[in-house]
């Protein structure tokens, strides 16, 4: 079964039986996934800049926006309008297939792999997690690495809260440790 047809037959109503939703349009869904990858290690090096590109159209199947700094900071050795990063937003149908493949697949393979922390919730209902190597995703295989990155993916939500998008995600089948 398509995960985003899990979230409406057993999400939904688990949803609107806890929070007490009239109607099933008013439960909270996911809206967008944002992975992110930082370029701050390899910020004149271009072979980190195409790896890391090349990292997150692999994962996410699409072309990843480069972020520029908005403005120059001499301690950092960065110039206004240089690039500082790269990101890739899904939405619809991706979305859904990423977050199931981030649940049933990638978090397990997470060495020593105990949970999410319940705190990384931002107070608007937004989650995000950090992944210090890019090689925890099915489509990274190990024999072409040659540089290792981080990654930071955060799920947006239209959860107004944290704790109805906690029990959202948790519902989705995030593994979200029971204490901090």
């Amino acid at each position: 079964m398509p995960f985003q047809t899990f979230y409406k037959k057993d999400v939904v109503p688990k949803l609107i039986a806890e929070f007490g939703y009239k109607n099933a349009h008013a439960v909270p869904t996911v809206k967008a996934v944002t992975l992110n990858v930082g370029l701050g290690p390899g910020l004149k090096d271009a072979k980190f800049l195409e790896t890391a590109e090349k990292t997150l159209i692999r994962i996410s199947g699409q072309k990843p926006v480069m972020t520029k700094s908005r403005k120059s900071i001499a301690g950092f050795k960065i110039r206004e309008g240089l690039v500082v990063g790269m990101k890739v937003t899904l939405r619809g149908k991706r979305m859904w297939d990423f977050l199931e493949k981030l649940i049933r697949i990638s978090l397990p393979r997470v060495r020593d792999f105990r949970g999410l922390p319940q705190n990384a919730f931002d107070g608007q209902g937004n989650y995000s997690i950090g992944f210090k190597e890019h090689m925890a995703f099915p489509e990274i295989r190990s024999d072409e690495i040659e540089l290792i990155h981080g990654l930071q993916v955060t799920i947006a939500t239209t959860a107004g809260s944290d704790v109805v998008a906690r029990s959202l995600l948790k519902n989705l089948g995030m593994p979200l440790r029971t204490e901090n």
